[in-house]
């Protein structure tokens, strides 16, 4: 008989057998006892904040992972890219030392050079599309706070873009996703920067950076939305976030932005245990468990324009079929349908069959 270790989420690695039912927090079955782990199931417990999960001490060794997508590479030899590089590496420094000089030193902050510098981001791109590309390809940072910001402030701009906002709005969005983590630099580093996964104690710290952000804003020129923002972009329209368990007709609407541009901005990351997730996994995550939690407007409009990027790519399927995505499917964007030779697969109408990389 195997013996059963009790793991936190980091130490999860594809081919552990769950020891146990795993449930949310609202006792609703996830994964059932028994079940072999795969990179998909561990970014599903992280998405609904399972901490610790048993699973049997015999490890069984998957099927091989798929390897980094070809495009990627072909991507990162471009003159766009080499150039977007440049600029986001720069935009990190400068975005470092401001942030750094409101917390410490209690320095104003210049909004028009911050967005002015984010915007630039997007002029050296080719245009509103290829930003995703972009990001999609710089993963080298692993989540760090910074980066991540600025990841998410791009997302958001573009975000409005599909939305149709007014420039005002634009700018704002793009702010609010700047600086909605402002208040991690009040977290100690030792555990910003542990590289296992946080004990309990440790991520009700790291919540508490909601409200340690609204006050390093408080005092600050801003619109108390991109302030509002900060403090609720953990919450959820069914009241499942922090830190207060807001629900849908009391959370700011930016603030309902950044929540989906921080959720998709992580999920596309490299963690400790996984590489960099598909867009199509990512977009299958929000359809199947995150519909409820977001505001309808923003998640459709987001997942529908993100899934029409990728119209006319190459993509790898589970079963190692390569095809290009001809044709979205509004009822599964997950699941478009794909032209392989001459033969064309409707992935809705073959649930055993998805979308695993872009290549």
């Amino acid at each position: 008989m195997s013996l059963i270790k009790r793991l936190s989420i980091s130490k999860l690695r594809p081919g552990m057998i769950i020891a146990e039912d795993v449930l949310t927090h609202n006792n609703q079955l996830i994964f059932p006892k028994g079940l072999m782990l795969t990179d998909k199931s561990i970014t599903r417990m992280e998405f609904f904040s399972i901490m610790y999960v048993r699973v049997e001490d015999e490890v069984i060794t998957p099927v091989e992972e798929s390897e980094l997508p070809s495009y990627s590479e072909r991507l990162k030899e471009t003159p766009e890219f080499v150039e977007f590089k440049k600029v986001f590496d720069e935009d990190i420094t400068t975005f470092r030392t401001a942030l750094n000089d409101i917390v410490e030193k209690g320095t104003p902050l210049n909004p028009e050079t911050l967005l002015s510098d984010t915007i630039g981001l997007i002029e050296s791109s080719e245009g509103h599309v290829s930003v995703f590309d972009m990001l999609h390809n710089m993963r080298d940072y692993d989540d760090d706070t910074y980066a991540h910001a600025v990841n998410v402030a791009l997302i958001c701009n573009v975000f409005a873009r599909w939305l149709r906002f007014s420039q005002e709005e634009i700018d704002l969005a793009t702010m609010a996703g700047l600086l909605h983590d402002v208040g991690k630099m009040k977290i100690p580093d030792e555990i910003m920067k542990k590289p296992d996964k946080l004990t309990s104690q440790e991520y009700r710290i790291v919540k508490k950076h909601c409200q340690e952000g609204f006050k390093i804003l408080a005092d600050q020129d801003l619109d108390k939305r991109i302030k509002n923002a900060a403090l609720m972009h953990h919450e959820r329209n069914d009241g499942s976030g922090y830190p207060y368990g807001l629900t849908a007709d009391r959370i700011d609407m930016y603030a309902k932005m950044v929540a989906i541009a921080d959720v998709y901005d992580a999920m596309t990351s490299a963690r400790i245990y996984r590489g960099p997730l598909c867009p199509f996994v990512v977009i299958s995550i929000f359809e199947n468990e995150g519909l409820q939690k977001y505001d309808t407007r923003f998640i459709m409009t987001f997942l529908e324009n993100i899934v029409n990027t990728y119209v006319l790519h190459r993509v790898r399927l589970s079963n190692g079929v390569e095809g290009e995505v001809v044709y979205i499917n509004r009822s599964h964007l997950s699941k478009p349908t794909i032209k392989c030779g001459k033969q064309y697969i409707d992935l809705a109408k073959n649930p055993d069959l998805f979308i695993e990389a872009l290549v």
